[in-house]
Formats: C-alpha cells, sequence, structure tokens
C-alpha cells in the first residue's frame, strides 16, 4: 500500500509546497512536458513562467476542458475531493472513496485504483501538494462543489457550516439541546458541536436509534441526492423531528436540505454510492470466422466504391444546387436516395464521405452547383483496394459528421448534408477510439454497441445525460463502419486494423480480398446482358451507354432497349462498332433479338434530321413526314410543311427531339452545316478543390520538439522572475515589477558585467510595448545595442539599450 500511494505524492523532497506554482517547480521537465501535452490549451501562447504556468491552469475555460478529458473514477476522485475538507490528507480521501472499514459493499479495487486516479489529476495540474495537505484548484472546486443551482454529481449537499450560514443564535442553540449537546457560547461553536456530532460515527448512531420510522424513511430518500427537500408551514411531526435535530436545516421558506456530514453517515462514509475504480469490460464477446468478417466486409467496401463513383455519376452532368446557406436541399437528398436505392441518412453519408475525400466539391459559379472535382478522374484510375484506402483514410479524419444532417441546430434550422454546420471537433478521436476498442478483442469477435458505449462513457464521463454527444459518435461510428467495409458483423475486419495502425498499408492487406475486374458479359436471349462480377472501367462505361441497368448485386444485369440502343448511336457509335463491341466481350453469341434490335433502331436513326429554324425537320421519304403531320401526338410541337422533304416547328430542337423520340421515331439532331451532331452527356468539373480540413477540437496535441522548446523557455523565464537580485536603492521596481534605472547606470552596470562574465537581471520592452523580464549573459556592448546570451530564450541575443529599462546584479549565491 506504501508504494502504490508514493505515485500520488509531490515531487521532490523538501518543504511542502504553498502553491501551485511552487509545485511546478518541484517537477521535472519530462512531468512539465506530460502537463502541456495533456493539456495542449496552457501553451497558446508559450507562459512566460511558472506562475503564468500556474494561472492559466486554474481558469475556467481550461479547468472544465482538463475535467472533460478524465476518466470517470478520476472525476469521483475530483468530486470527492470537491466535498472534501481543504486541504485534504490521502486517508480522508481514501476513506471517501472506500467508505467505513468494514462497510456493506466496500470494493477492494478502489483502493488499488486510487494512485492512478489520484497521479492523473496531478499530472494535469488539478490537484496539488502534498499527501497530508491535498488541494484541488479552486476552480475545479467551485465546478464540481454542490450548490442549489448546481448538485454535486455524489449527490452530495452543503456542509453544517454552509447551511446554518446566517441562521439565528438562538435557534442554533435550540438544534444543539434537542440533539443532545450542551450549550455553547457563540455560533461558531455550536456549529463545531454540531458537526462533531453528525461525524461521530457512535453518537450519531445512538442519535439516530431514536428516529420515528417515517424520518428515517425521509432520510432515505435524501440520502444518495438530491438532497433537498420541501415542507408545509406545519411540518409532520417525523420532520419536525428531523429539523428540531439539525438533520433537516432550512435553506429558504419552505425548503429543507440534508447537511453533508449526516448524509455521509448515511452513507457510512461513501462520497460515491457506485464509484467505479475500473473500466468495464468489454463483454460478452461473439465470435465469429475471422475469414467470413473479412471477406464480407472486402465486398461491403467494393461495394462502398461502387456507390461513391454511382453518386458522383450522376452528378457529374448537372449536380444538385447549392443552398443559399449551404448544402444539400432535402429534394436532393431524396433524389440521391433513390438513385443510389438506399436511404437518406445513407445518401448523406456517401455525399459527405465524397466531400471529405476531395472528391466532391461546389463549382462557385454564379448557380453554384455541387459536381466532382478534378481530383475524382485521378481516383478512377488508382485500383480499387487505393480508392478505399483514400476513401477509409478520408472517413477516419474528418470532423463531418453526417448523422446529424436533418437534425435542427440550436436556433431551430435543419441541418442540411454538405452544409457548413456538421463539422464536429471529436469526431476523428471517436472514430478512432472505437475501431482501437474493437481491436482489442480476437480477430473476429464482436460486442454490443451498448457495451462500447459503456466503456466509451467510462473513459469520457459526458456533462449531461440528454447531450451525449460522444455516444452519439461512437452509434454513428459502427454504422458508417459497417457501410464502408472496416468492420462486418460488429467485428473489425483485417484490413480495418491496418487501416487504424497504418492506412496506406490497409491496401494492401484490402487487395487480395477484392473480385477482380471481368472483361467479359454473358448476352442473353431476352434482351439482357448479365455482369457476373465488376467489369473493367472501359468496358462498364460503354456497356452503361448501351444498355440500361437492370438490378445490382453480385451480378449486374443490363437490359437492351430501343432508347438504349439510340443513347449509343447518338454518342457516335454505329451499329457495326455496337455488333463488334458486343461480340469482342460476350462469352455467348449475340443474340438474333439484339441483332435486330440493334440493326432497327440504327436503319431508323438519322432518317429524321433536326436543325435549327426555330427548329426544322426534313426526311428523304415524304411518306414518313405525312405520316407525323397526321399524328395528332404532333400538334403541342406545331408544325407546318416547307417542303415535300422539310418541316418547320414553333418548338426549340431539343424539344422537337423529344417530341418525337416520344412518338416512338429515332431522330437525330444535325449541324447547321448538315452533319450529325454526336451528343455526348456533359461532363463537369469543379476547378480544382482540396479536401475540407478538419475542424479540431482544441488546440492540437504539441509534438516533442515544440514540448521540449516550451518546457525550456518556461523554465528560463521563471529563472529571470525568481532569481534573487542584490538590493540596489537606484534599481526600484516599477509597478510591473521591472527594474527602473537611469541610461547611464544601465550602460555601466551592462558593461560591468561583460568584464566580468556575470548574469544580470534586466527589464525589456520590445516595438510592440510587451513587458518582460529576462536573465541575460553580457557579451558585448556598442552601437547601442548588448549582445548577449538570454537565458529566458536560451539564446543569443541582441537588444537596443534604449528598450531597457532598468538593470540590477544578482545575488552572490546564484550560480
Amino acid at each position: 500500500m506504501t508504494t502504490s500511494r508514493e505515485t500520488g505524492s509531490t515531487a521532490g523532497s523538501g518543504s511542502a509546497p504553498r502553491t501551485l506554482a511552487e509545485e511546478l517547480r518541484t517537477r521535472p521537465d519530462d512531468a512539465l512536458a506530460g502537463l502541456l501535452r495533456a493539456r495542449p490549451d496552457l501553451l497558446n501562447p508559450v507562459p512566460g513562467d511558472l506562475t503564468q504556468l500556474a494561472t492559466r491552469a486554474s481558469t475556467r475555460a481550461s479547468v472544465v476542458r482538463a475535467l472533460d478529458r478524465l476518466d470517470r473514477f478520476a472525476l469521483q476522485v475530483a468530486e470527492a475531493l470537491a466535498v472534501a475538507p481543504d486541504p485534504c490528507s490521502y486517508d480522508t480521501l481514501a476513506a471517501l472513496m472506500t467508505g467505513d472499514p468494514g462497510a456493506e459493499g466496500a470494493d477492494p479495487r478502489i483502493a488499488a485504483a486510487l494512485p492512478r486516479a489520484l497521479a492523473a489529476l496531478r499530472e494535469q495540474a488539478l490537484v496539488w501538494g502534498g499527501e497530508e495537505r491535498l488541494r484541488l484548484v479552486r476552480t475545479a472546486r467551485e465546478l464540481l462543489a454542490p450548490s442549489p443551482a448546481h448538485p454535486s454529481p455524489t449527490g452530495l449537499g452543503p456542509t453544517v457550516a454552509e447551511a446554518t450560514a446566517g441562521m439565528s443564535p438562538g435557534r442554533l442553540q435550540e438544534i444543539i439541546a434537542a440533539a443532545g449537546l450542551p450549550a455553547t457560547h457563540d455560533p461558531v461553536t455550536a456549529v463545531a458541536a454540531l458537526t462533531g456530532l453528525f461525524g461521530d460515527r457512535t453518537r450519531m448512531a445512538a442519535l439516530l436509534a431514536g428516529a420515528p420510522a417515517e424520518a428515517t424513511a425521509v432520510l432515505g430518500k435524501l440520502v444518495w441526492g438530491p438532497p433537498y427537500g420541501t415542507v408545509t408551514a406545519e411540518p409532520a411531526p417525523h420532520l419536525r423531528w428531523l429539523m428540531d435535530r439539525g438533520l433537516l436545516l432550512s435553506t429558504g421558506p419552505g425548503n429543507v436540505v440534508l447537511p453533508r456530514e449526516a448524509a455521509l453517515h448515511l452513507r457510512a462514509g461513501r462520497a460515491h454510492r457506485a464509484p467505479e475504480p475500473v473500466a468495464p469490460e468489454l463483454a460478452p464477446v461473439t465470435e465469429h470466422s475471422a475469414r467470413v468478417v473479412d471477406a464480407t466486409a472486402a465486398g461491403q467496401a467494393f461495394t462502398a466504391l461502387s456507390t461513391v463513383e454511382e453518386l458522383l455519376k450522376e452528378w457529374e452532368g448537372t449536380g444538385p444546387l447549392v443552398l443559399r446557406a449551404g448544402g444539400l436541399s432535402v429534394r436532393d437528398l431524396k433524389r440521391a436516395a433513390a438513385v443510389l436505392e438506399t436511404t437518406e441518412p445513407a445518401a448523406a453519408f456517401w455525399a459527405e464521405l465524397a466531400y471529405a475525400a476531395g472528391l466532391l466539391a461546389s463549382d462557385g459559379d454564379v448557380d453554384e452547383r455541387y459536381a466532382p472535382t478534378p481530383a475524382y478522374d485521378d481516383w478512377l484510375l488508382l485500383p480499387a483496394e487505393q480508392r478505399w484506402t483514400r476513401l477509409a483514410g478520408a472517413w477516419l479524419a474528418t470532423t463531418r459528421t453526417p448523422g446529424l444532417a436533418g437534425e435542427r441546430d440550436a436556433k431551430g434550422r435543419t441541418l442540411a448534408a454538405l452544409g457548413p454546420d456538421l463539422d464536429r471537433g471529436p469526431a476523428p478521436e471517436v472514430r478512432r477510439r472505437v475501431l482501437a476498442l474493437l481491436a482489442e478483442l480476437p480477430e473476429g469477435a464482436s460486442v454490443s454497441a451498448d457495451t462500447l458505449l459503456a466503456r466509451l462513457q467510462w473513459e469520457r464521463p459526458p456533462r449531461t445525460a440528454t447531450d451525449d454527444l460522444r455516444s452519439r459518435l461512437a452509434l454513428w461510428t459502427l454504422a458508417e463502419a459497417e457501410q464502408l467495409g472496416v468492420t462486418s458483423r460488429g467485428a473489425l475486419s483485417g484490413h480495418g486494423r491496418a487501416l487504424l495502425l497504418d492506412p496506406p498499408a490497409a491496401g494492401g492487406v484490402l487487395a487480395p480480398l477484392l473480385p477482380q475486374p471481368l472483361d467479359h458479359i454473358l448476352l442473353q436471349a431476352d434482351l439482357t446482358a448479365v455482369a457476373p462480377g465488376p467489369l473493367r472501367r472501359p468496358l462498364a462505361q460503354t456497356l452503361s451507354v448501351l444498355a440500361d441497368i437492370e438490378s445490382k448485386g453480385g451480378a449486374t444485369v443490363y437490359r437492351f432497349t430501343p432508347e438504349s440502343v439510340r443513347r449509343a448511336l447518338d454518342a457516335g457509335r454505329t451499329a457495326a462498332d455496337l455488333r463488334a463491341f458486343l461480340t469482342e466481350h460476350s462469352r455467348t453469341p449475340v443474340p438474333q433479338p439484339l441483332a435486330y434490335l440493334i440493326d432497327d433502331v440504327a436503319r431508323r436513326h438519322g432518317r429524321l434530321r433536326v436543325g435549327a429554324a426555330s427548329s426544322y425537320l426534313r426526311c428523304d421519304d415524304e411518306a414518313v413526314l405525312a405520316e407525323i403531320l397526321a399524328d395528332r401526338r404532333s400538334a403541342p410541337l406545331r408544325l407546318r410543311r416547307l417542303a415535300a422533304t422539310v418541316l418547320a416547328a414553333q418548338v426549340a430542337p431539343d424539344t422537337l427531339l423529344e417530341g418525337l423520340r416520344a412518338m416512338g421515331y429515332a431522330p437525330a439532331a444535325e449541324s447547321a452545316e448538315g452533319d450529325v451532331v454526336v451528343t455526348r452527356a456533359d461532363v463537369h468539373r469543379t476547378p480544382p478543390r482540396t479536401a475540407p480540413a478538419p475542424v479540431p477540437d482544441g488546440p492540437p496535441v504539441p509534438d516533442a520538439t515544440l514540448l521540449g522548446a516550451a518546457v525550456r523557455a518556461i523554465r528560463a523565464g521563471d529563472l529571470a522572475s525568481t532569481t534573487p537580485r542584490k538590493p540596489a536603492p537606484a534599481a526600484a521596481p516599477t509597478a510591473g515589477g521591472l527594474p527602473r534605472t537611469t541610461s547611464a547606470d544601465t550602460l555601466a552596470t551592462v558593461q560591468a558585467a561583460v568584464l566580468t562574465g556575470e548574469a544580470v537581471w534586466i527589464g525589456y520592452v520590445n516595438a510592440d510595448g510587451a513587458a518582460s523580464q529576462r536573465v541575460i549573459a553580457p557579451i558585448r556592448v556598442e552601437g547601442g545595442f548588448v549582445t548577449a546570451y538570454d537565458h529566458t530564450a536560451d539564446e543569443v541575443r541582441t537588444y537596443p539599450l534604449h528598450r531597457i529599462t532598468g538593470v540590477a546584479e544578482l545575488a552572490d549565491d546564484v550560480v
């Protein structure tokens, strides 16, 4: 036990520190670096000395951030310190956590875990002081101590002294008399007597032994909190019994509270009802075949690639408009979901994934639309495993949270997919932590979502039960990881483990599991073609023009229709080209119905020519034009004959084309020179765009180089502010603590220091007017400048003499 308690004791030896800054001075450099790593907000900007560091570490915003990063047991220890005496001994704290010796329900793991939790609080400068005088920083105590407006998580109320503040001396004497205590001469001793009674287990037990049963029941309801209650103007006898003895103290008209000392007695000395010294175990575990998990996850990974490609292909012609406030409209999101044959939340995820990977962005035009970026074309050329790695790596690092799409913000506005308000700083950390917990399980094993949430909530307890963002992020992570193929059946795949450790290496793990693209299809007599697997890109692109996708899955079914064949002819293909293409890529002969379909559509394709007059229609076959004029369906086109082979229309050429195609014809557009116009879908790309930068959740964790430089600067600044100086009447400090000497004295002292090689203490004001104090070792003085080794900056610097406010020699015993 002695060894384990040493981990929570103050580093160093000598007298106990009187302030947090003094304790920080006793810490070695690696401990200071640990503090700055755990609380990176303390580095912006780098504190000038340890006093500034201690002050900044005690500010409310910084303390709140530090408390949010504690695990549940460390937070429970901090909460116990907030209701303990200040200062508090280690033994008193241990008693608050474990309860009275031999108490029912005592957990031996608490005593073993307490030193670790206390060391974590000390490392983050939330607790300081020796083992006999532990202190929670004042700001943390204010945040965690109980009050009527902000109840303590311990469920404890105010102390007897706090609850009786302002109570009349006469009423205090009545209470201690009813409790069986002798009268005192003043309120202070009366409060002390009542506090001592409630803290004495034997006398308190004797007092409660005479309580009515109804009074004991009331105490049982208040003991674990909340400790506040209400009473009428004429309390019932059992309530009056409690109030007369101070077991319920009045906090205002009709309001009473159970004092802390009495509650602790009823709890057998425990500050928490259920301390949690150990993280919940990831159990029960469901076992799956690791090979099956990897295979199914790889299949879903390939589906993810196809889904993203399908979405961006849909938007590369005419993408959806960008809302004025940014983001995708509900109507466009529904259309995307219909195209992908999925739900709207899933469509939002795929769109956000493409956006996070830099494959999708707004084009910046006047009528701003979403479109693929030039990076999308480069992405398409990559092998499948590298394409997946890019998507998965972007998902792991992005702060975008598509799960929020469709919800409302604090102002009641709907959050749109691809909108500006979907960034959440903790998202990357939560994703990595969820995958890391899954990686701790055996290969192929999974646990329930509730088990994972329990573990995450222990590691980072939510501030409130109603707004637990991290738990929601964890649930979204589990769903998105399944969609992306990182997990399968709740278990982390092999390439998912590689993604967590080294994202580029994940592609190598995934590659053998992905299906190889095929260069053939199977034509069938019912005007369909079956792709038994993924097709090579040129084949898939041509086939998607020549035929319509009828069904997807392990095998894709394409259907040939007159419209799809005409679409291929409009793209510049001939009937001979199409027959040759199918013959080359089909493992089965080209069925006769398909050959007839191609020839029939090709024979009629281009017989009618549409050009711009408003528009005109010409055909060498006069009978066809006569048939069109006689058809009542042509009335909206407002056609009239100009010549035997030419009709004029009062609609635009594209409208005329659509109208004739709806009537069953296969017209072709022609240019002003009379040539057939080959029509292809316009492929729209945005200007070069970069992927959106993650929005960090607070300052980034500093690297080792920055930490080392910051620790050296803080140590040097602290040396400058604490080094003893020789008393000198002429060097009276100013209001800011800087020395003040005349120019002549400053020059003479610095020149003398050059000759003797001694260090001096100076006050310095830079060009921005910022004042600081430094310890320097002058090297030379010339031209109105002093060149010196600056202990504060740990480098040689040059200072203008006119910016030195004053100088003082260091004490003789300072090395």
